[in-house]
């Protein structure tokens, strides 16, 4: 049964909520979470951090008329309630769903969303541009950023704040929505009430004449006028650091109490001569008992049963790929005490937590600061340490110039663990890892390897420990493995050699990564053809395997390359080598099958390979197109 919801059923939009009373705003919070957790108990997602934001969400839109008034979040995995407000909630239910609402903002979705976001700490920057931009137009809108306290470990978040007070002199608004880390004191009565008091039109008003007065004193009495101020509220409330960086800080205050945000907000947008900093304390998980008492405030989950909280997840046939490397990095630290690991914020997400519970003295979590993790792991390396960093190939981006000057270029051994390599279904375009091959690969000295099943990831995690001269890199999926059994300890691969896993005549089909599988399958389906297929895992995309490259393209008539990568990885590595050997010249037949050149939204996996011909059909077409055949007469001939 769904919810009875009789004053949300009233609000299609935010405009519909403006004139709501304090009570009946409660009522339509305690409607929008009941909405929200029988929304996500049948899509699945992201789910604790949207029930902390609930009261928050229902104040912005109440207090600020948006869309002209713009509000940004971060991250994006918070905005359910968001999109349930804002004209959406007839399509709540297609979330992270093929054709469906996106997880996160989406500029083409919504003009409720005016910058779309998945990853963390661009808001407040985003905000500084459209505050810019406003102040260029001669407008006079309300700018307002919501970002929670794990993205300001983020450096760009401190970057953009620091340079706020210089950029724009209009109204902008920073929510800092702390939910888990504690910055402050838990908040009461009394600090609501401050927080009224030094937002209010009063005390600016006082806090205004106060200037104005200290403008006739002598320049050092004027600075020590504007410190003692300052000082004196940070003693109180808790915002020194915000005030140095040129923010009007207020708070903390109770951000599931209506009755002292709505108030405080609406003498925040009335403040205009500089940046204000919003300290709002929220319960991740909020208002749904599983969720509260869940170590991770159910973060994001599967689809789950309303009144017990159970999840309704499959039992796996395979362990997962990020259960592999945790388990395998564990093997290799019991017995070289130099391993350490490092990670940004995703400790449960790349396995790190099980290393944590064995080595937690090797164990370090940097939080969303991905730049620092690079460069942190490249200091442990310079020292003599081997540190495995693994961050997500999508998050990977954001520590790139680091990777390439602090680690590549010194030659220092980092170890690169690149989960959720490729597509990642439900999550789309923001999350897939469909760079990193070619930004990695660029790379002069790095050593990169995909592999193609959970036995191969247990090797060039062995491999990667052994690396001692140079960087490198290894990518992996999301989701299980194949089922394949792993060795108690594995061994190291050759350095840049590859595998024939199926010895076949007519075509070659060279396989990077996790595609192998269905590579086999596409050989099944071209020998049910007439054709003859050979099978290659080539393991490693730098150095490449030239020997084996040159010897599938002597020997077939066709040669296709499959990465689950964009365009400008694997298979134009291997383009390069076959016109550099003159392998081209001979009349070699070549097809790269890669992911599109679009940025594919969400989806179930299976329906996105289609999509980006990586399937075992894919490939079949790929194959046929190479050697010019239309139909299974002409294949038969062909063999």
């Amino acid at each position: 049964m769904p919810p009875v919801t009789p004053l949300l059923d009233k609000v299609s939009y935010p405009r519909d909520m403006r004139g709501f009373s304090a009570p009946e705003l409660r009522q339509l919070a305690d409607e929008l979470r009941a909405e929200m957790i029988d929304v996500v108990s049948q899509t699945g997602g992201h789910f604790g951090a949207g029930l902390g934001v609930v009261e928050l969400t229902v104040a912005l839109h109440h207090v600020y008329e948006t869309p002209d008034d713009i509000l940004i979040w971060d991250v994006g995995h918070q905005t359910y309630p968001h999109k349930i407000l804002t004209g959406r909630r007839d399509r709540i239910r297609t979330l992270r769903q093929g054709g469906g609402l996106s997880g996160f903002t989406k500029r083409s979705e919504s003009e409720y969303d005016p910058f779309g976001a998945a990853h963390a700490a661009t808001s407040i920057s985003a905000a500084l541009g459209f505050a810019a931009a406003r102040d260029a137009a001669g407008k006079s809108n309300s700018v307002v950023a919501v970002i929670g306290d794990g993205s300001m470990s983020a450096g760009m978040a401190y970057e953009a704040m620091n340079s706020a007070c210089h950029t724009t002199t209009g109204q902008l608004t920073v929510i800092l929505n702390d939910n888990d880390m504690s910055i402050a004191p838990p908040v009461g009565g009394m600090s609501a009430y401050l927080a009224r008091v030094v937002s209010g039109g009063g005390y600016q008003s006082l806090r205004n004449l106060g200037k104005s007065v200290a403008k006739v004193l002598p320049r050092p009495l004027q600075e020590a006028a504007r410190k003692a101020e300052e000082y004196a509220r940070g003693m109180v409330t808790g915002g020194t650091l915000f005030e140095e960086l040129g923010f009007y800080y207020v708070g903390p205050i109770d951000g599931h109490d209506l009755d002292a945000l709505v108030p405080v907000l609406k003498n925040v947008r009335e403040i205009k001569d500089k940046p204000v900093l919003v300290h709002v304390v929220t319960q991740k998980g909020k208002g749904y008992a599983p969720a509260e008492s869940a170590a991770d405030k159910l973060h994001a989950v599967a689809k789950f049963d309303v009144i017990t909280g159970q999840q309704a997840k499959s039992q796996p046939a395979a362990p997962t790929y990020t259960k592999v490397f945790a388990q395998e990095l564990i093997k290799r630290a019991e017995i070289d005490p130099k391993i350490v690991a490092i990670t940004a914020a995703m400790d449960s997400g790349t396995g790190l937590d099980l290393f944590a519970k064995r080595f937690p003295k090797r164990m370090f979590d940097v939080g969303i600061a991905e730049q620092h993790a690079v460069t942190f792991a490249a200091g442990l390396a310079a020292d003599g340490m081997k540190p495995f960093c693994a961050i997500y190939s999508t998050f990977l981006q954001r520590g790139y110039d680091q990777v390439v000057h602090d680690v590549a270029i010194q030659g220092l051994p980092v170890r690169f663990a690149m989960d959720r390599a490729g597509l990642v279904g439900a999550d789309g375009a923001t999350h897939a890892g469909s760079f990193d091959i070619g930004f990695m690969g660029a790379l002069p000295g790095m050593v990169l390897m995909a592999a193609a099943d959970e036995a191969e990831l247990a090797a060039m995690i062995a491999t990667a420990a052994a690396i001692d001269d140079r960087p490198s890199a290894f990518r992996y999926p999301r989701g299980e493995g194949v089922g394949v059994a792993i060795p108690d300890l594995a061994a190291p691969l050759e350095i840049g050699k590859g595998r024939i896993v199926r010895e076949g005549s007519a075509v070659a089909i060279l396989s990077f990564g996790t595609r192998l599988a269905e590579s086999l399958k596409a050989a099944d389906l071209l020998a049910a053809r007439g054709l003859s297929a050979t099978v290659a895992d080539a393991r490693f995309a730098k150095p490449l395997d030239i020997d084996l490259i040159l010897n599938l393209a002597r020997n077939h008539e066709a040669l296709i390359t499959v990465e689950e990568g964009a365009m400008g990885g694997f298979g134009s590595f291997v383009l390069q080598a076959l016109a550099q050997h003159g392998a081209l010249d001979r009349g070699l037949k070549v097809r790269t099958l890669t992911l599109p050149d679009i940025f594919q939204d969400q989806d179930k996996p299976e329906a996105m390979y289609a999509q980006a011909g990586l399937d075992a059909e894919g490939i079949v077409a790929g194959a046929l197109s190479a050697l010019g055949v239309d139909n299974v007469s002409a294949a038969g001939r062909r063999a």
